[in-house]
């Protein structure tokens, strides 16, 4: 059984916010009954009527999209700048799993299935995410291993997965960084590097998990297969039994 709101929404007819506007204004039956009261459940046998149309699931897809610099991981931008969702060719009401800032580049996910979105996002599946830094001037050992130890961001202390240091070009004065997170909060990898007082020049999110961007050039994209999705799912099933029942 689920919310009403929450299965109009993720059928791909319009917005949770817009789901409960239809319901409170009496547009919405369940089972040829006018249903006009928020939390009201339902299952996947009731038959849901808005304006009098029967309301029809929508196929799920799911896609890798190697992100360009200059676009906004949103389904809308009230600077109007471009956003990620422009570049999909899809009837579907998509929206990306988690974000990268305008100018960061690389690997996210953008899909209409809500559920999955959540699972992927939340830091208890230790999905994680593998980023590499280009930063001003050369790192030293000490800042390497501060990195190790935990940062505080925001009254958290946040401890990366790994730290690794590619390279130091002394051409351009910058270090290349191998960082892999789960959590994913905001400005994190950024906000991890200022606070050992370097500047970050490029920052790119390599992959997801086992999902890299392989050929995957600026602003395309791909579709995930349905053997990668279930290997996604195993994942989370494998940290899950690992770390209850052991």
């Amino acid at each position: 059984m689920e919310r009403l709101q929450k299965v109009i929404s993720e059928s791909g007819y319009c917005s949770r916010r817009k789901a409960e506007e239809l319901i409170i204004n009496n547009k919405v039956m369940v089972n040829d009954v006018l249903v006009n009261k928020l939390g009201t459940k339902v299952n996947s046998e009731d038959i849901i009527k808005i304006d009098n149309k029967i309301l029809r699931k929508e196929d799920k897809e799911y896609y890798l999209l190697n992100k360009p610099r200059g676009t906004v991981s949103t389904t809308k931008d009230d600077k109007n700048r471009k956003t990620i969702i422009e570049l999909f060719k899809s009837s579907k009401r998509l929206y990306p799993v988690g974000r990268l800032d305008y100018d960061t580049t690389g690997a996210i996910i953008v899909t209409n299935d809500g559920d999955f979105a959540n699972m992927i996002m939340h830091p208890k599946n230790k999905i994680e995410k593998r980023y590499i830094v280009k930063v001003k001037g050369q790192i030293k050992v000490d800042s390497i291993f501060k990195l190790k130890e935990g940062v505080t961001i925001d009254n958290i202390k946040c401890i990366p997965d790994k730290v690794k240091l590619r390279k130091y070009d002394k051409e351009t004065n910058s270090s290349i960084l191998e960082i892999i997170i789960h959590e994913g909060k905001n400005h994190e990898i950024k906000k991890l590097i200022e606070n050992i007082n370097y500047e970050v020049l490029k920052l790119k999110r390599e992959s997801i998990a086992f999902l890299d961007l392989k050929n995957l050039k600026s602003g395309e994209y791909r579709k995930i297969t349905p053997k990668e999705l279930k290997k996604l799912y195993s994942l989370i099933k494998k940290w899950f039994f690992s770390n209850h029942f052991f």
